[in-house]
């Protein structure tokens, strides 16, 4: 087990990987992330909120053991950054150059089993009436189509981060992140296209929508079993100064209908809302549940179930000596031989203060 620099400059904020995605194709990997800059806070993100933004990539040609960053060679409406409003002050905001429908529906169906396709979900913000779109790449993340159109699905908003399973050359679930009917974040739903991307159905809630005031349920890390059933694990909260944790819930009708399993993780310590999950499966037929363990020290974690996620093994460690709990957000590829490349952002520096980097765990669970 070791770590790879993907992504790190001094004054600069780079961050959160869960929200954009991760793509391989054999030793090949491409990670998204964003950048900004860094300022000293006394808690919480340590980004300048007068500052842009910037949707960045990085690639290996190797199996994550060195990388190139790359722009997001993609559409940005007005230039500005995505899946990043609520880090930029009025003035940098994508969701003051477009609105919900601003975004294109297909004029055909998109192809979701192209050799080199990867596909991108993005959003404004995380305030009432966030609305949210999706890039597709066939060309290994080197371009982007898009952006195209994500339905409200009634919900007072759609605030998604990348995750989806594909099931045909047209056909694939998204696990969109929606606000509450309180208008705020978060619940997860379960919406279904069949026509390439021309239409969506909505199928499901995730889980009961969380009730009271500052609960969430959301940023949902989902995988389908070799038997077809589905898994998502939900990052989850207790009022905004409470206690976090990790639901895992399952599916076997495609994503009709959910039942809670267990709890995979309990965070010890109240107020830090938590870390999203990575689910992925591996090749041996066990499942890696990954996340980052923001209570002290601050970690980048893991758990192992070789049950299809009816028990968890203790935590292990793939990454100690975080700063402070300004980190995580992992998302991670299993290479053909089962070596596991997992790629969060951290900071390491004694007193809190560095720049925020984006780095990668190798190892073989």
């Amino acid at each position: 087990m070791y770590q790879v620099t993907v992504y790190r400059e001094p004054g600069r904020f780079a961050g959160w990987p869960a929200n954009y995605g991760i793509w391989s194709w054999g030793a090949e990997i491409v990670v998204g992330f964003t950048v900004g800059a860094h300022k000293t806070v006394e808690r919480g993100h340590a980004r300048d909120r007068r500052q842009p933004f910037i949707n960045m990539q990085a690639r290996s040609l190797d199996g994550g053991l060195s990388w190139r960053i790359e722009d997001f060679n993609g559409q940005r409406p007005g230039g500005r950054g995505l899946s990043s409003d609520e880090h930029m002050d009025a003035g940098l905001r994508l969701d003051e150059v477009m609105t919900a429908t601003t975004a294109a529906v297909p004029a055909e169906p998109l192809s979701f089993q192209e050799p080199g396709f990867a596909l991108m979900v993005a959003r404004t913000g995380l305030r009432p009436g966030v609305f949210s779109f999706y890039y597709l790449s066939a060309d290994r993340c080197r371009s982007w189509d898009g952006p195209y159109r994500l339905p409200m699905f009634g919900t007072a908003g759609i605030a998604a981060r990348t995750d989806y399973l594909i099931q045909g050359a047209h056909s694939a679930l998204f696990f969109l992140s929606a606000n509450k009917g309180d208008g705020e974040e978060g619940k997860t739903i379960c919406v279904r296209t069949d026509d390439g991307g021309m239409t969506f159905g909505l199928l499901s809630e995730v889980g009961a929508e969380p009730l009271a005031k500052g609960d969430f349920a959301t940023m949902p890390g989902s995988i389908q079993l070799a038997g077809g059933r589905l898994l998502s694990a939900l990052r989850c909260r207790k009022g905004a100064g409470g206690m976090s944790w990790i639901n895992l819930y399952a599916s076997d009708d495609g994503g009709r209908s959910w039942r809670f399993m267990n709890r995979p993780v309990q965070f010890r310590r109240p107020g830090h809302s938590g870390n999203p999950p990575c689910l992925k499966s591996l090749p041996d037929g066990r499942i890696l549940l990954m996340y980052g363990d923001r209570d002290g020290p601050y970690n980048i974690c893991a758990r192992i179930s070789a049950d299809e996620g009816e028990s968890w093994s203790d935590e292990i460690v793939l990454r100690g000596g975080g700063a402070n709990s300004d980190m995580g957000y992992v998302r991670a590829v299993v290479l053909d031989d089962g070596t596991v490349v997992a790629v969060y952002y951290i900071n390491d520096r004694p007193d809190g203060d560095g720049e925020r980097f984006i780095e990668a765990t190798i190892w073989q669970p």
